[in-house]
């Protein structure tokens, strides 16, 4: 059924119905549920129009005609989940309203939350289409004037959410996640109470998170304290109940359930440099340095698993890394017999919002790779932030990989293929990583399979994040927390109440605190951006040609002197300040640094992202008069008169936005790479989820691939959440999303199909 025909029945069995009700008295429940129903009609005749304004564009936003995907379509389809629901629910009513068995209050209840939805994607439908006139042409994230959006994501962040979380929940995926998101959101809130009373977390048995009495009961308690929970608590709250998987219980559990496989093992790599080969000569080589970056040199824990006990894994050698897992790891001994070592190897990079989680959570489905490729798989336990921001998560990653490629053969490969593949933040990572093994010079992966990545870490908005206003994984608060995080900056609360409740002493010592923090975030941004971006050519070339190849990178950085490009050009860069550098420029060995040709901002380019090069001359005169007209018009203007969405009864909100230099680093923001970096990753595969907030980090992201030349897939799973990798044994659409991505490595590491 098309949108228009889908209003118009639903209008006309809402006229049915408030003519009936109307007629029923003066009684509550007949004039709530006339004032409901006159409630849908109205909503659904002013939201047809904007979302068919949206649906007439949005083929221009997707990366090529096979793969119709981007926010737009997404926000357009969460709408119609909507409206099909209240037509449903519509025509039960008018069928069973004379009915002795017809029950009110419940069938009340439903229509007065699913209103409270529609009017709320009313909303978003308007704040698209401002999208759609301040955005550059064909681009889906917004760019410009900071303030502009700083003011656009505090205007959204007001919107009332609490209706998504109670009876609607889920409903815009398939039927057979919604019972695993109730059960989340009954732990999530009873996970919350306990939080509260006991701010670690400790002590929390696995039955008291998921038998929270009156939250299972009424919807509208749940969605009420769920929208207070990721309002008000930080990250930390995030990072203990996401980490619920790691319950020695929980994770039993899980491992029960799982694959068997032969090699389970947990690593520890010391924290010493060695050497790597460059590609471009191998008889010179590079050091690759152990992480260092916040809290000194230090192991980097990586999981090896294997479906078959295959040579050099059983190793003296490979079982002195070996590391115990806690008091009640058992490790099961190897057997005699071994495979012969495969020509294959999977590096994974887990993903967890940067903030929680280990391979050990993500184990069940890693096991499940293992058979169905017949391949190690060695996946890695970085360091989480706050306590570990970037780069060190990005130090690790990339010291991890490049151990496994010069050790491949105690892993039991041959190391003939490599993919790295990884989910969510992990995709974001296995980017970087590439990026990162060019920029040095080694062995770059022949693949990456990154699954619902994050490329932009930038605060920004896009058609698709505005779907994490009714996502129950990802809301834009935590996203933003958890980002922020990465960032180094963690959140603060700025209530009024809680600076008093801190006293003199405690406002000193908080001060104190944040005055040391931004000390060191100052020093580790500058060094950051010292190492990775502000090299230039004229000093590589300067130096002997032996010399830097046989020292670590970052120590022949740091023996450069400062360039003319500074701090203050960091802080002024955006979209518009990356450029594709001429062909004459560029060397056959990629650079570490980005050139100051890239960087000054005294002579800024414009990325060629989405269009050609006839239309980069007018598009780059387009941001200030956007950014002008934006400012003149605000924010509210996307409302037509007359119409006033629901506003959060939490109160206001103090929400990071992230707009610290740091995030617009390459190394963490890989959508914001200059062409040239982007030119050197090998084959790129990407499954997305429809309904993921991060959709368009992976459209955007393929698109800019696509338009440089390179190898890259897209494909989009429908009505599936954010991280359905970790729900792969849920359902049948999970199961058949999850061996999509195992299709997508298998064909990067070139081995056959398995036979049906």
């Amino acid at each position: 059924m098309d949108l228009r025909t889908m209003t118009q029945s639903l209008v006309t069995l809402a006229e049915d119905n408030m003519a009936f009700f109307s007629s029923q008295g003066p009684g509550e429940m007949a004039r709530r549920l006339t004032g409901v129903f006159v409630g849908i009609r109205e909503q659904a005749l002013g939201l047809e129009p904007a979302l068919g304004r949206l649906l007439s564009v949005a083929h221009l936003f997707d990366l090529d005609t096979e793969t119709p995907a981007n926010g737009y379509r997404s926000l357009v389809h969460t709408a119609r989940c909507c409206l099909a629901h209240l037509l449903h629910k519509s025509r039960y009513v008018a069928s069973n309203r004379r009915s002795i068995f017809f029950r009110t209050s419940h069938n009340l209840a439903e229509l007065e939350a699913y209103l409270a939805a529609l009017t709320q994607l009313r909303a978003l439908a308007y704040y698209a289409q401002h999208l759609l006139t301040t955005n550059q042409p064909g681009r889906l994230f917004f760019e410009g004037d900071e303030r502009v959006i700083a003011d656009f994501l505090q205007e959204y962040v007001t919107l009332h959410k609490g209706c998504f979380y109670g009876r609607c929940l889920g409903f815009q995926f398939t039927p057979a996640i919604r019972p695993f998101l109730q059960t989340i959101s009954i732990g999530l809130v009873s996970f919350g109470e306990h939080y509260k009373r006991n701010e670690t977390g400790i002590g929390v048995t696995a039955s008291s998170l998921f038998t929270g009495g009156r939250f299972a009961i009424d919807p509208e308690l749940r969605g009420a304290e769920f929208e207070r929970i990721i309002q008000n608590l930080d990250v930390h709250f995030w990072k203990a109940f996401w980490n619920i998987t790691e319950i020695q219980v929980l994770s039993s559990l899980a491992n029960m359930a799982s694959t068997t496989v032969r090699v389970s093992r947990l690593l520890s790599l010391p924290p010493v440099a060695f050497e790597m080969p460059l590609t471009s000569d191998p008889e010179l080589t590079v050091t690759i340095s152990p992480p260092l970056a916040h809290t000194g040199p230090g192991p980097v824990l990586v999981r090896l698993i294997s479906y078959d006990l295959r040579e050099g894994q059983n190793s003296k050698e490979l079982s002195s890394f070996v590391t115990s897992e806690g008091p009640r790891s058992l490790e099961l001994r190897l057997r005699p017999q071994q495979a012969p070592r495969s020509r294959a190897l999977v590096v994974h990079i887990h993903g967890g919002g940067f903030v929680a989680q280990t391979s050990k959570s993500h184990e069940p489905y890693l096991k499940s790779w293992a058979q169905e490729l017949g391949v190690p798989i060695l996946s890695i336990d970085y360091s989480l932030a706050p306590e570990a921001p970037f780069p060190r998560a990005l130090e690790e990653c990339f010291y991890a990989y490049c151990w496994a490629v010069k050790h491949c053969a105690l892993l039991g490969s041959t190391g003939e293929r490599i993919c790295l593949a990884g989910d969510s933040a992990g995709g974001n990572l296995c980017f970087t990583v590439s990026l990162r093994a060019a920029a040095y010079g080694v062995r770059v992966p022949d693949g990456i399979m990154a699954a619902y990545p994050a490329t932009m870490l930038q605060s920004t908005a896009s058609p698709s994040r505005l779907l994490s206003l009714m996502d129950p994984l990802l809301p834009l608060s935590v996203l933003s927390k958890c980002v922020s995080a990465y960032a180094g900056a963690e959140t603060e609360d700025h209530s009024d109440s809680d600076q008093k409740a801190l006293g003199v002493m405690g406002l000193v010592q908080r001060d104190t605190a944040l005055l040391l923090r931004d000390l060191r975030l100052g020093a580790s941004s500058w060094l950051n951006s010292f190492l990775e971006l502000g090299g230039q050519k004229s000093h590589l070339k300067s130096v002997p040609k032996t010399e830097p190849m046989r020292r670590s990178v970052s120590e022949a950085a740091l023996t450069q002197p400062e360039g003319p490009l500074g701090t203050n050009s960091l802080k002024s860069l955006k979209l518009h300040d990356l450029g594709l550098r001429n062909s004459s420029d560029t060397t056959d060995t990629p650079e570490l640094s980005l050139s100051a040709e890239i960087l000054s901002s005294s002579a800024p380019s414009t990325v060629n992202f989405l269009l050609g090069s006839e239309d980069e001359s007018e598009v780059s005169e387009a941001p200030e008069e956007l950014n002008s007209k934006d400012r003149l018009r605000g924010v509210g203007s996307a409302f037509p008169e007359g119409f006033h969405p629901r506003r959060c009864s939490q109160g206001a909100m103090w929400m990071p936005l992230y707009s610290a230099p740091i995030v617009k680093n390459p190394f963490m923001s890989p959508l914001l790479a200059p062409d040239s970096m982007l030119q050197t990753l090998p084959p790129v595969h990407i499954v997305a989820c429809a309904l993921d907030p991060m959709l368009d980090d992976s459209v955007m992201f393929a698109r800019r691939l696509r338009g440089l030349g390179q190898p890259v897939t897209l494909r989009v799973v429908e009505d599936l959440p954010h991280g359905f990798l970790s729900l792969a044994a849920l359902c049948r659409e999970t199961r058949q999303a999850a061996a999509l991505c195992v299709e997508r490595i298998r064909l990067i590491l070139n081995l056959p199909s398995p036979p049906v």
